[in-house]
Protein backbone atom coordinates (compact mmCIF):
# COMPACT_ATOMS: atom_id res chain seq x y z
CA UNK A 1 0.00 0.00 0.00
CA UNK A 2 1.17 4.00 -1.17
CA UNK A 3 0.27 6.30 1.30
CA UNK A 4 0.59 9.50 0.83
CA UNK A 5 0.85 12.88 3.40
CA UNK A 6 0.44 16.85 3.07
CA UNK A 7 0.52 20.13 5.33
CA UNK A 8 -1.58 22.77 4.04
CA UNK A 9 -2.68 26.09 5.02
CA UNK A 10 -0.64 27.93 7.92
CA UNK A 11 2.52 26.50 8.97
CA UNK A 12 2.99 25.83 12.60
CA UNK A 13 5.02 23.89 15.36
CA UNK A 14 4.47 20.05 15.55
CA UNK A 15 3.65 19.53 11.56
CA UNK A 16 7.04 17.47 11.37
CA UNK A 17 6.03 15.65 14.73
CA UNK A 18 2.87 14.06 12.43
CA UNK A 19 4.96 13.13 8.89
CA UNK A 20 7.90 11.19 11.69
CA UNK A 21 5.03 9.34 13.30
CA UNK A 22 3.20 8.67 9.73
CA UNK A 23 6.16 7.22 8.58
CA UNK A 24 8.30 5.50 11.04
CA UNK A 25 4.33 3.45 11.84
CA UNK A 26 3.50 3.17 8.35
CA UNK A 27 6.96 1.66 7.37
CA UNK A 28 7.53 -0.40 10.29
CA UNK A 29 4.28 -1.53 11.15
CA UNK A 30 2.27 -1.77 7.78
CA UNK A 31 5.59 -2.00 5.71
CA UNK A 32 3.77 1.01 3.20
CA UNK A 33 5.40 3.25 1.45
CA UNK A 34 5.14 6.60 2.14
CA UNK A 35 4.91 9.62 -0.06
CA UNK A 36 5.14 13.47 0.76
CA UNK A 37 2.79 15.63 -1.27
CA UNK A 38 4.56 19.49 -1.32
CA UNK A 39 2.92 22.29 -0.92
CA UNK A 40 -0.24 21.21 0.44
CA UNK A 41 -2.75 20.37 -2.27
CA UNK A 42 -0.99 22.33 -4.68
CA UNK A 43 1.36 19.04 -4.45
CA UNK A 44 -1.12 16.08 -5.56
CA UNK A 45 -2.32 18.52 -8.08
CA UNK A 46 0.99 19.15 -10.10
CA UNK A 47 2.48 15.76 -9.47
CA UNK A 48 4.77 16.94 -7.15
CA UNK A 49 5.78 14.46 -4.43
CA UNK A 50 8.41 12.51 -3.38
CA UNK A 51 9.24 9.50 -1.09
CA UNK A 52 9.32 9.32 2.71
CA UNK A 53 11.54 7.25 4.52
CA UNK A 54 12.77 6.58 8.17
CA UNK A 55 15.72 8.41 6.98
CA UNK A 56 13.52 11.37 6.07
CA UNK A 57 12.27 11.77 9.34
CA UNK A 58 15.40 10.50 12.08
CA UNK A 59 16.11 14.40 12.89
CA UNK A 60 12.39 16.30 12.44
CA UNK A 61 10.36 15.82 15.67
CA UNK A 62 11.88 19.09 17.09
CA UNK A 63 12.24 20.80 13.61
CA UNK A 64 9.29 23.99 13.28
CA UNK A 65 7.73 24.27 10.18
CA UNK A 66 7.10 21.43 7.64
CA UNK A 67 9.85 19.35 5.70
CA UNK A 68 6.80 19.41 2.43
CA UNK A 69 6.01 22.73 2.65
CA UNK A 70 2.68 24.50 2.60
CA UNK A 71 -0.30 26.48 0.38
CA UNK A 72 -3.55 27.70 0.72
CA UNK A 73 -4.32 26.25 -2.75
CA UNK A 74 -7.89 25.24 -3.23
CA UNK A 75 -7.91 22.19 -5.80
CA UNK A 76 -12.18 23.37 -5.91
CA UNK A 77 -10.74 26.71 -7.48
CA UNK A 78 -9.01 25.31 -10.26
CA UNK A 79 -10.55 24.19 -12.82
CA UNK A 80 -10.78 20.14 -13.57
CA UNK A 81 -8.60 20.21 -10.20
CA UNK A 82 -10.58 17.57 -8.87
CA UNK A 83 -9.81 15.20 -11.33
CA UNK A 84 -6.69 16.47 -11.80
CA UNK A 85 -5.92 14.71 -8.35
CA UNK A 86 -7.60 11.36 -8.91
CA UNK A 87 -4.93 11.11 -12.18
CA UNK A 88 -1.95 11.81 -9.81
CA UNK A 89 -3.33 9.94 -6.87
CA UNK A 90 -4.18 6.86 -9.61
CA UNK A 91 -0.62 7.13 -11.63
CA UNK A 92 1.58 6.99 -8.87
CA UNK A 93 -0.32 4.33 -7.10
CA UNK A 94 -1.59 6.52 -3.95
CA UNK A 95 -3.96 4.53 -2.02
CA UNK A 96 -4.75 7.16 0.25
CA UNK A 97 -4.50 10.83 1.53
CA UNK A 98 -3.28 11.94 5.16
CA UNK A 99 -4.05 15.58 4.88
CA UNK A 100 -2.85 17.78 7.84
CA UNK A 101 -4.73 20.91 8.00
CA UNK A 102 -7.24 23.46 9.67
CA UNK A 103 -10.59 24.20 8.49
CA UNK A 104 -9.80 24.90 4.92
CA UNK A 105 -7.57 21.82 4.07
CA UNK A 106 -9.54 19.17 6.04
CA UNK A 107 -12.78 21.03 4.17
CA UNK A 108 -11.02 20.14 0.63
CA UNK A 109 -10.67 16.40 2.37
CA UNK A 110 -14.18 16.47 3.26
CA UNK A 111 -15.37 17.31 -0.66
CA UNK A 112 -12.80 14.94 -2.01
CA UNK A 113 -13.44 12.11 0.11
CA UNK A 114 -17.22 12.36 -0.69
CA UNK A 115 -15.76 12.58 -4.64
CA UNK A 116 -14.31 9.42 -4.32
CA UNK A 117 -10.74 9.50 -2.90
CA UNK A 118 -9.72 8.06 0.57
CA UNK A 119 -8.77 11.03 3.08
CA UNK A 120 -8.14 11.18 6.27
CA UNK A 121 -7.27 14.38 8.57
CA UNK A 122 -5.41 15.68 11.31
CA UNK A 123 -6.11 18.76 12.88
CA UNK A 124 -3.72 21.36 12.97
CA UNK A 125 -4.36 24.99 13.92
CA UNK A 126 -2.27 27.67 16.35
CA UNK A 127 -5.83 29.28 16.44
CA UNK A 128 -7.46 26.19 18.16
CA UNK A 129 -10.57 26.71 16.46
CA UNK A 130 -11.20 23.41 14.60
CA UNK A 131 -14.66 21.47 16.01
CA UNK A 132 -15.01 18.34 17.19
CA UNK A 133 -11.25 18.47 18.51
CA UNK A 134 -10.76 19.67 22.44
CA UNK A 135 -7.67 20.71 21.12
CA UNK A 136 -5.63 21.07 17.96
CA UNK A 137 -1.23 20.93 18.08
CA UNK A 138 0.05 24.26 17.05
CA UNK A 139 -1.96 26.11 19.65
CA UNK A 140 0.15 25.56 23.04
CA UNK A 141 3.37 26.69 21.27
CA UNK A 142 1.93 29.60 20.06
CA UNK A 143 0.28 30.22 23.35
CA UNK A 144 3.83 29.82 24.97
CA UNK A 145 5.45 32.31 22.58
CA UNK A 146 2.88 34.93 23.25
CA UNK A 147 2.93 34.54 26.84
CA UNK A 148 6.72 34.98 26.83
CA UNK A 149 6.47 37.96 24.86
CA UNK A 150 4.21 39.48 27.15
CA UNK A 151 6.05 38.95 30.11
CA UNK A 152 9.44 40.80 28.21
CA UNK A 153 7.00 43.17 27.17
CA UNK A 154 5.54 44.28 30.45
CA UNK A 155 8.91 45.41 31.83
CA UNK A 156 9.65 48.12 29.10
CA UNK A 157 6.29 48.51 29.78
CA UNK A 158 6.67 49.45 33.32
CA UNK A 159 10.00 51.04 32.79
CA UNK A 160 8.72 53.65 29.86
CA UNK A 161 5.58 54.15 31.63
CA UNK A 162 3.70 53.28 28.27
CA UNK A 163 0.82 51.32 27.71
CA UNK A 164 1.49 48.36 25.29
CA UNK A 165 -0.99 46.84 22.98
CA UNK A 166 -0.12 42.90 21.92
CA UNK A 167 -1.63 41.57 18.73
CA UNK A 168 -1.92 38.28 18.71
CA UNK A 169 -3.26 35.94 16.24
CA UNK A 170 -7.00 34.76 16.07
CA UNK A 171 -9.42 35.55 12.83
CA UNK A 172 -12.69 34.59 14.45
CA UNK A 173 -11.49 32.86 17.75
CA UNK A 174 -9.73 34.19 20.74
CA UNK A 175 -8.19 31.47 22.02
CA UNK A 176 -4.91 32.71 21.57
CA UNK A 177 -5.36 35.96 22.92
CA UNK A 178 -7.75 34.59 26.14
CA UNK A 179 -4.93 31.76 27.21
CA UNK A 180 -1.79 34.07 26.36
CA UNK A 181 -3.92 37.51 28.06
CA UNK A 182 -4.50 35.59 31.11
CA UNK A 183 -1.48 33.95 31.43
CA UNK A 184 0.61 36.86 30.85
CA UNK A 185 -1.67 38.84 34.01
CA UNK A 186 -3.11 41.32 30.98
CA UNK A 187 -5.17 43.95 31.81
CA UNK A 188 -7.72 43.85 29.01
CA UNK A 189 -8.06 40.72 26.26
CA UNK A 190 -9.86 41.38 23.29
CA UNK A 191 -11.24 38.67 20.96
CA UNK A 192 -13.32 38.59 17.82
CA UNK A 193 -16.55 36.89 19.56
CA UNK A 194 -17.35 39.97 21.14
CA UNK A 195 -16.76 43.78 20.01
CA UNK A 196 -15.30 45.86 22.33
CA UNK A 197 -16.33 49.22 23.61
CA UNK A 198 -12.77 51.73 23.31
CA UNK A 199 -14.30 53.83 26.02
CA UNK A 200 -14.08 50.89 27.96
CA UNK A 201 -10.82 50.53 27.24
CA UNK A 202 -9.74 53.32 28.09
CA UNK A 203 -11.46 53.66 31.16
CA UNK A 204 -9.23 50.57 32.00
CA UNK A 205 -5.96 51.96 30.88
CA UNK A 206 -6.35 55.56 32.77
CA UNK A 207 -7.13 53.19 35.85
CA UNK A 208 -3.95 50.93 35.36
CA UNK A 209 -2.14 54.50 34.93
CA UNK A 210 -3.48 56.11 38.13
CA UNK A 211 -2.33 53.01 40.15
CA UNK A 212 1.05 53.57 38.76
CA UNK A 213 1.48 50.92 36.69
CA UNK A 214 1.66 50.21 33.07
CA UNK A 215 -1.34 49.06 31.16
CA UNK A 216 -0.91 45.82 28.71
CA UNK A 217 -3.90 44.99 26.57
CA UNK A 218 -3.71 41.82 24.21
CA UNK A 219 -5.70 41.79 20.88
CA UNK A 220 -6.66 39.37 18.39
CA UNK A 221 -6.20 40.19 14.86
CA UNK A 222 -10.07 39.38 14.41
CA UNK A 223 -11.31 41.90 17.45
CA UNK A 224 -13.31 45.15 15.95
CA UNK A 225 -14.15 48.27 17.97
CA UNK A 226 -18.29 48.69 18.21
CA UNK A 227 -20.07 49.55 14.89
CA UNK A 228 -16.56 49.42 12.96
CA UNK A 229 -14.34 47.70 10.29
CA UNK A 230 -12.00 49.87 9.65
CA UNK A 231 -9.13 48.15 11.23
CA UNK A 232 -8.98 45.87 8.18
CA UNK A 233 -5.49 46.05 6.43
CA UNK A 234 -6.45 44.70 2.88
CA UNK A 235 -9.62 43.78 1.15
CA UNK A 236 -7.24 40.90 -0.31
CA UNK A 237 -8.60 37.42 -0.64
CA UNK A 238 -7.24 34.07 -0.24
CA UNK A 239 -8.18 31.08 -2.24
CA UNK A 240 -10.56 30.32 0.72
CA UNK A 241 -12.02 33.85 0.33
CA UNK A 242 -10.19 34.72 3.90
CA UNK A 243 -9.80 38.33 4.14
CA UNK A 244 -6.08 39.40 5.10
CA UNK A 245 -6.34 40.62 8.83
CA UNK A 246 -4.15 42.86 10.77
CA UNK A 247 -3.76 46.22 12.36
CA UNK A 248 -6.13 46.31 15.04
CA UNK A 249 -3.42 46.88 17.22
CA UNK A 250 -1.51 49.27 15.86
CA UNK A 251 -5.05 51.33 15.41
CA UNK A 252 -5.75 51.12 19.23
CA UNK A 253 -2.50 51.84 20.74
CA UNK A 254 -2.90 55.31 18.28
CA UNK A 255 -6.74 55.58 19.95
CA UNK A 256 -5.22 55.52 23.78
CA UNK A 257 -2.46 57.46 22.61
CA UNK A 258 -5.04 60.10 21.18
CA UNK A 259 -7.56 59.80 24.47
CA UNK A 260 -5.26 59.43 27.68
CA UNK A 261 -2.01 61.49 26.41
CA UNK A 262 0.07 58.69 27.47
CA UNK A 263 2.67 57.04 25.34
CA UNK A 264 1.33 53.64 23.07
CA UNK A 265 2.92 51.31 21.96
CA UNK A 266 1.64 48.11 19.46
CA UNK A 267 3.40 45.29 18.89
CA UNK A 268 2.13 42.46 16.18
CA UNK A 269 3.73 39.07 16.87
CA UNK A 270 2.34 37.65 13.77
CA UNK A 271 4.02 34.39 11.74
CA UNK A 272 6.34 35.04 15.54
CA UNK A 273 3.60 32.38 16.90
CA UNK A 274 3.45 30.15 14.23
CA UNK A 275 7.18 29.78 13.92
CA UNK A 276 10.35 27.59 16.01
CA UNK A 277 10.40 24.64 17.82
CA UNK A 278 7.13 22.72 19.43
CA UNK A 279 6.83 22.25 23.30
CA UNK A 280 6.63 19.36 24.39
CA UNK A 281 3.25 19.28 24.35
CA UNK A 282 2.31 19.82 21.14
CA UNK A 283 5.63 17.19 19.75
CA UNK A 284 3.41 14.37 21.82
CA UNK A 285 0.02 15.75 20.89
CA UNK A 286 0.88 15.58 16.91
CA UNK A 287 2.75 12.40 17.68
CA UNK A 288 -0.25 11.11 18.65
CA UNK A 289 -2.58 11.97 16.13
CA UNK A 290 -0.06 10.84 13.21
CA UNK A 291 -0.11 7.02 14.89
CA UNK A 292 -3.95 7.52 15.09
CA UNK A 293 -4.25 8.73 11.78
CA UNK A 294 -2.23 5.55 10.46
CA UNK A 295 -4.72 3.31 12.41
CA UNK A 296 -7.83 5.05 10.40
CA UNK A 297 -6.05 3.99 7.06
CA UNK A 298 -4.95 0.45 7.64
CA UNK A 299 -8.91 0.63 8.69
CA UNK A 300 -10.09 1.72 5.74
CA UNK A 301 -11.76 4.37 7.53
CA UNK A 302 -11.82 7.47 5.61
CA UNK A 303 -13.47 10.63 5.61
CA UNK A 304 -12.56 10.62 9.15
CA UNK A 305 -10.47 13.13 11.35
CA UNK A 306 -8.19 12.43 14.49
CA UNK A 307 -9.30 14.19 17.46
CA UNK A 308 -8.82 15.02 20.87
CA UNK A 309 -11.26 14.13 23.82
CA UNK A 310 -10.35 14.74 27.35
CA UNK A 311 -7.12 12.53 27.28
CA UNK A 312 -8.13 9.92 24.05
CA UNK A 313 -7.94 10.56 20.79
CA UNK A 314 -10.93 9.41 18.52
CA UNK A 315 -12.34 9.14 15.26
CA UNK A 316 -15.35 12.39 14.05
CA UNK A 317 -16.03 12.91 10.54
CA UNK A 318 -14.73 14.85 8.62
CA UNK A 319 -18.05 16.47 8.18
CA UNK A 320 -18.22 17.68 11.67
CA UNK A 321 -15.15 18.82 12.29
CA UNK A 322 -15.43 21.17 9.67
CA UNK A 323 -19.26 22.16 10.52
CA UNK A 324 -18.03 25.12 12.17
CA UNK A 325 -15.41 27.30 14.22
CA UNK A 326 -14.81 26.43 17.78
CA UNK A 327 -14.66 29.64 19.22
CA UNK A 328 -14.72 30.77 22.20
CA UNK A 329 -17.42 30.52 24.81
CA UNK A 330 -17.51 33.69 26.59
CA UNK A 331 -20.38 32.59 29.08
CA UNK A 332 -18.36 29.86 30.03
CA UNK A 333 -15.38 32.19 31.18
CA UNK A 334 -17.47 34.18 33.75
CA UNK A 335 -14.13 34.16 36.27
CA UNK A 336 -12.32 35.86 32.95
CA UNK A 337 -15.47 38.22 32.46
CA UNK A 338 -13.78 41.31 33.80
CA UNK A 339 -10.63 40.70 30.89
CA UNK A 340 -13.24 41.12 27.77
CA UNK A 341 -13.78 44.75 27.67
Amino acid sequence: MRVGVLTGGGDCPGLNAVIRAVARKGIETHGWDVVGFRNGWKGPLEGDLKPIGLDDVEDILTRGGTILGSSRTNPYKVDGGVERIKSVLAEHGVDALIAIGGEDTLGVAKRLTDDGVGVVGVPKTIDNDLGATDYTFGFDTAVHIATESIDRLRTTAESHHRALVVEVMGRHAGWIALHSGLAGGANVILVPERAFSVDKVIEWVQRRFERQYAPIIVVAEGALPEGGNEVLLTGEKDAFGHVRLGGVGTWLAEEIAAKTGKESRAVVLGHTQRGGTPTAYDRVLATRFGLHAVDAVADGDFGVMVALKGTDIVRVKLSEATAELKTVPLERYAEAEVFFG
